[in-house]
């Protein structure tokens, strides 16, 4: 497996999230509008219960892997990473969830950026299989200096 771009112990430097809240644990890959994560389940992930990673996490994983293309782009420039608020979830579909130990593989693809609102396509693997799928409505907060 090639090296991450981004690993478990540098990943807060690139997401505004901290723990317990943390979804990912690495990049793998981020270039044009693609970025992919891993994300590997442990008893005390928040959004377990017997087990499970439920729903909202499965969610979550997906924004924060947004925020990771966000925060990837301006830590090149720098910069720190900008906080984004999920604003819509759209055609959600979970076909499975994942249990402890499993490792989430998220894939986002940007549709469209207007303003500061993006709109992506989300899928989460897990052992090869796609356990889910949705578009989300980002609202990312740019720096001042951005918003000129």
């Amino acid at each position: 497996m090639a090296k991450p771009l981004v690993t478990k112990e540098e990943i807060g430097a690139y997401i505004p999230q901290k723990a317990p809240m943390v979804m990912i644990d690495t990049i793998e890959q981020c270039e044009g509008v693609t970025t992919k994560t891993s994300f590997r389940i442990d008893a005390n992930t928040i959004f377990v219960k017997d087990g499970i990673l439920h729903e909202p996490g499965i969610i979550e994983n997906i924004a924060q892997t947004a925020a990771a293309k966000a925060g990837y782009e301006v830590k090149k420039m720098g910069k720190e990473p900008l906080i984004g608020f999920i604003g819509a979830v759209k055609d959600l579909k979970i076909f499975a969830l994942p249990k402890i130990n499993d490792v989430l593989e998220t894939t986002v693809v940007i549709k469209t950026e207007v303003m500061d609102v993006t709109i992506i396509d989300g899928f989460s693997y897990c052992n090869g299989e796609k356990i889910a799928e949705c578009e989300m409505k980002i609202f990312i907060q740019k720096p001042a200096d951005q918003n000129a």
